[in-house]
């Protein structure tokens, strides 16, 4: 049994460094002034899709992704790590998406991709922890839906077996294909990249890029053609360009901020009985435990 997967990969700017300029004026991200890195939790939906692709051989795995033109970047990063091929949805009509205008880009980007058996994305995005792009785009393909996966068990005879890491415990979850299933953090983390592979796909780019680098690698490109990353638009893709970034967006950001927290006063503690009482007797008062 062999099976089509997608991963739905994100590039998102580093959290952990924002700072004044993170926001522009209309009230989305200054992509620009962060650095941006691989999704966390995208990463460990693209190891169970590898799982998978070791367990069930014939089984290829694609990423797609949504952002400017550097975020082919993400699909480089799969390739290196085991991953079949990518496409990349990038136009200006994009720009600014909240999650209803994203997971419509890339419902209909699935569309056009055509027969899969499982898409797998992370649990949410670290620039916006909202949870939703991955059961929208459920919802907008009229298909199942497993979120919280910790594993991938198994695909056997048109059903998935998925491990579910809740708020108080685990679950067995099963599902029909095509499913979409959303990855936890807590679900294994992705493997390295392949040294060969590496290699292999070092030079691998999008039209875009290649008409904006300095090198002519064009007779590479020929003769090697897994090094052409597929880049789409919103014609590309049929979509309605009203439904897509800003205009198709009803979610407005107010304002982004970094907040440091930090401690106006401390208590000391000892390991007698009473401080451990008061110590308890203070966490339940202010709703920290209980």
């Amino acid at each position: 049994m062999s099976l089509k997967i997608v991963v739905l990969a994100k590039q998102v700017p580093d959290t952990r460094n924002v700072g004044k300029d993170a926001m522009k004026a209309d009230g989305t991200v200054n992509r620009a002034a962060l650095p941006a890195i691989f999704n966390p939790e995208d990463l460990n939906a693209l190891e169970q899709a590898l799982r998978l692709k070791d367990k069930y051989p014939g089984s290829t795995v694609t990423l797609l992704t949504m952002g400017p033109g550097r975020a082919a970047e993400i699909i480089r990063e799969g390739l290196y790590r085991g991953a079949d091929g990518g496409y990349l949805l990038t136009d200006r009509a994009f720009a600014g998406a909240d999650t209803l205008a994203t997971s419509y880009a890339l419902a209909t980007a699935i569309r056009k991709i055509g027969a899969f058996d499982v898409i797998i994305s992370g649990r949410q995005a670290i620039d916006g922890d909202t949870a939703q792009v991955g059961p929208q785009v459920a919802e907008k393909l009229g298909i199942p839906q497993i979120t919280y996966a910790e594993e991938i068990q198994s695909v056997e005879k048109g059903k998935i077996l998925v491990k579910r890491r809740l708020e108080r415990g685990i679950e067995i979850a099963e599902g029909t294909l095509p499913i979409v299933v959303t990855v936890n953090s807590s679900a294994p983390e992705c493997r390295p990249r392949n040294a060969k592979l590496l290699q292999k796909y070092k030079h691998a780019r999008t039209v875009s890029e290649k008409q904006e680098a300095a090198a002519d690698y064009e007779a590479l490109y020929n003769i090697r053609p897994y090094l052409n990353l597929t880049e789409w638009s919103v014609a590309d893709v049929n979509a309605n360009v009203s439904c897509c970034g800003l205009s198709g967006s009803p979610t407005k950001v107010k304002k982004i901020e970094n907040v440091v927290f930090q401690a106006k006063e401390s208590k000391t503690f000892d390991s007698s009985d009473a401080d451990i009482e008061e110590l308890i007797v203070e966490l339940i008062t202010n709703h920290t435990i209980g």
